[in-house]
């Protein structure tokens, strides 16, 4: 046991429970009221339903900044299938350097090296909790990254190690930074992100946007191999431009569509990019307030300059903890989470499967830091509790 008191039950508790990394809460306030003018029963070609989804894209565009000269567009299978259709589509001219640091990462270098089998690619890894040497990437390659480590909380500080002279593309998977961290867009050509992340939306649905140098990819490279149908952008040698204009691959849910909708209106009602930027940078410092000083946890990430204002990953450092087998902290971090799920105060709080046995606590935009705040007492708390049952 660790030589500090054990933590007390907490009385206040967190208004929202809510820490999921995705789909991640609600924007605060929200209600089903907010979903009653989705045009359901509508087609999605047709005249109104089109005009919503086309208000998606250009609402995204203006919240994040994106350039004028770039590409946006819906597709289908969230975050996931944005990257796959720009994997799949773009990769194979050049060498490629795949950065894997986390799952999602390791799961696009399994994309290149296993399913497309480039015969030009390198897997530069790192460890759970830290980014590799960068000095290795080579730019004249492809570089396939995720711009946030959403199953371990590291994310790149900023773009300054990619050179604007670049000879190879740069994809960038963003799915938990977009909205909540300023992405350098001219340092990237391709960055995806889904609606269950920061703007607490529902899942299934991607978003693609592409810059100048991504979309002459499209137009002067086809693949050795076949492309289903929903990977497919161009036709004829021509950009599908009603792509990027609202016109989906396949059926989007409208109602889902709406909730987009809301998720935007409410970002831009706070402030737009800035606003939400700095309602998950509260977050986060919030945790590390707390963090400071504390035996019994520390960040996931090591580097300050590196921790992820959304995927807050934390790992358990009190004595006892680190004291038990692999096997012994996967049961005792799952416990420590059990926990808090049945007191109420964090819901889908545990660390994800592959990662280190700890915690994860969404940080994005639409958490308030009051119920961050309310959390942490009773972290501690659960963590105490479980130390006297092991």
């Amino acid at each position: 046991m660790a030589d500090f008191s054990p933590a007390a039950k907490p009385v206040l508790r967190p208004q929202n429970p809510n820490f999921s990394s995705g789909p991640c809460a609600k924007r605060p306030g929200f209600t089903l009221a907010a979903l009653e003018g989705a045009a359901l029963g509508r087609s999605h070609r047709a005249k109104g339903p089109k005009a919503k989804l086309a208000e998606v894209i250009s609402r995204s565009r203006a919240v994040l900044g994106m350039p004028a000269d770039w590409r946006l567009a819906i597709v289908p299978a969230s975050d996931t299938g944005a990257m796959e259709m720009a994997l799949w589509s773009m990769l194979g001219p050049r060498p490629v350097d795949v950065i894997a640091h986390e799952s999602f990462s390791a799961g696009w270098a399994t994309d290149v090296v296993k399913q497309l089998k480039l015969p030009d690619a390198r897997v530069i890894e790192a460890e759970y909790g830290a980014l590799p040497d960068l000095s290795r990437l080579d730019f004249a390659h492809d570089i396939v990254l995720a711009w946030n480590g959403t199953t371990s909380g590291v994310r790149f500080a900023d773009g300054d190690f990619i050179p604007d002279g670049r000879g190879g593309l740069v994809f960038a998977d963003s799915t938990s930074a977009a909205f909540a961290m300023a992405l350098p867009w001219r340092k990237l050509d391709v960055v995806t992100w889904s609606w269950q992340k920061v703007l607490g939306g529902e899942a299934a649905h991607g978003m693609l946007a592409l810059s100048p140098r991504a979309v002459e990819r499209l137009l002067t490279y086809k693949p050795s191999w076949p492309l289903p149908k929903i990977f497919r952008m161009t036709s004829g040698g021509k950009l599908i431009e009603g792509l990027f204009a609202g016109e989906t691959i396949n059926t989007p849910s409208m109602l889902c569509v709406e909730d987009a909708l809301d998720g935007l209106r409410w970002a831009e009602s706070i402030g737009g990019l800035p606003g939400l930027i700095a309602r998950s940078e509260a977050n986060l410092r919030a945790v590390a307030n707390w963090v400071e000083g504390n035996e019994r946890v520390r960040f996931l990430a090591a580097e300050p300059a590196t921790r992820s204002c959304t995927s807050i990953c934390l790992v358990i450092a009190a004595p006892w903890f680190k004291a038990l087998d692999a096997q012994g902290q996967e049961k005792a971090a799952k416990a420590i989470a059990t926990l808090l799920e049945a007191e109420k105060v964090a819901l889908d709080a545990g660390a994800y499967r592959d990662a280190p046995p700890g915690l994860r606590i969404w940080g994005g935009a639409t958490v308030e830091t009051s119920d961050i705040e309310a959390l942490l007492p009773w972290i501690d708390h659960a963590i105490d509790t479980v130390s006297a049952q092991v």
